[in-house]
């Protein structure tokens, strides 16, 4: 499942969302709607329909020109979901809904957007059965809350959103599969949730159903949350990577594990991340894409199906490339 901001490409199991400035060959030049594709358990095209879709389609009432950000998430085809964030400030959610994680008051799930009782939102994010927003530097989640990853006081799960404990002032968050990040204004790092690959980067191993400390890490200006890994872009464009690492997915020349944030080695002037189960991606300023981790399919885009613990060039300079997406079930990368 990808949990990804920003314009462009999200993927939910085996289904795409795109937003994009000019139509796809398959849609009608002046088609205003985002668009999704691919499989369709539990509405999660949000056509209004649950027949998978092989060519692209407009997510029902959703216009490209308004929504500022996509979000998709879930751990199977009966409860994968998307989340998006209009211009004004509306949070919209469809799809699967076992856990509450569209935030309605139910589980009863639904194909088609629909607006979650939130206004203000600044920030979305999607995880594992589980979505979080920002509205006046407050993180409110809603869904499944396993491992402590609605950090609510609360050990059950959350149809509603509902305020995350002991943290404000956040500016963006970002969500793994069963763990979250939030930026504050600061520049430091929260975590919570999941943790048994130190992911939460507190020099611990213990799940966390309250936002701990990110440790040795200030002056972040971006944050991206993977598979079982985490990443920081500083405001010198410096990576820092900690959590999982049995496929070098951390890009610091080893497979170790990290509890605590390391640098990855040469990579500067990063643009914008985006981390998988199992390997990463970063644009940086010059239009290239490096690429690192696990490379089974060929899902580094180096040629090779070697693995690499190190960045290496999926795309030159000059590519025109702004944004990554990668799938964190999947081993498939986008770049848009």
């Amino acid at each position: 499942m990808a949990y990804t901001h920003g314009r462009g490409v999200v993927t939910a199991a085996v289904t795409a969302l795109v937003l994009a400035a000019t139509a796809p060959v398959h849609a009608e030049p002046r088609d205003p709607w985002a668009r999704a594709w691919g499989g369709n358990g539990a509405g999660r095209l949000g056509n209004g329909t649950l027949v998978a879709q092989q060519t692209p389609a407009g997510v029902q009432g959703l216009a490209r020109a308004d929504v500022r950000e996509l979000a998709a998430g879930g751990g199977n085809d009966t409860d994968s979901f998307a989340v998006a964030l209009l211009d004004d400030g509306t949070d919209l959610s469809w799809g699967g809904n076992g856990s509450g994680q569209l935030g309605g008051g139910t589980t009863v799930g639904r194909p088609f957007p629909a607006a979650v009782a939130l206004s203000g939102v600044s920030d979305v994010a999607a995880g594992l059965n589980s979505a979080s927003a920002v509205r006046g530097g407050r993180v409110l989640a809603r869904g499944d809350n396993a491992f402590g990853r609605l950090a609510n006081g609360s050990a059950e799960a959350s149809p509603r959103p509902a305020a995350v404990q002991s943290l404000d002032k956040v500016r963006d968050i970002a969500s793994g599969r069963s763990h979250s990040l939030a930026r504050t204004a600061d520049g430091t790092v929260k975590a919570w949730g999941y943790n048994s690959n130190g992911q939460l980067g507190d020099d611990s191993t213990e799940h966390g159903s309250v936002p701990v400390d990110v440790q040795h890490l200030t002056d972040v200006a971006r944050i991206y949350a993977a598979g079982y890994h985490s990443f920081a872009v500083l405001d010198d464009e410096q990576v820092r990577a900690w959590g999982w690492n049995g496929a070098g997915h951390l890009g610091d020349g080893s497979t170790v594990s990290r509890t605590t944030p390391v640098p990855v080695p040469g990579l500067t002037d990063v643009t914008a991340m985006a981390g998988g189960y199992h390997h990463t991606l970063a644009v940086l300023a010059d239009g290239s894409v490096l690429a690192w981790g696990e490379n089974t399919l060929g899902q580094l885009g180096d040629g090779t199906t070697t693995n690499s613990p190190t960045p290496v060039t999926a795309l030159p300079p000059g590519s025109g490339t702004t944004r990554v997406a990668v799938s964190k079930v999947f081993r498939t990368s986008y770049a848009y």
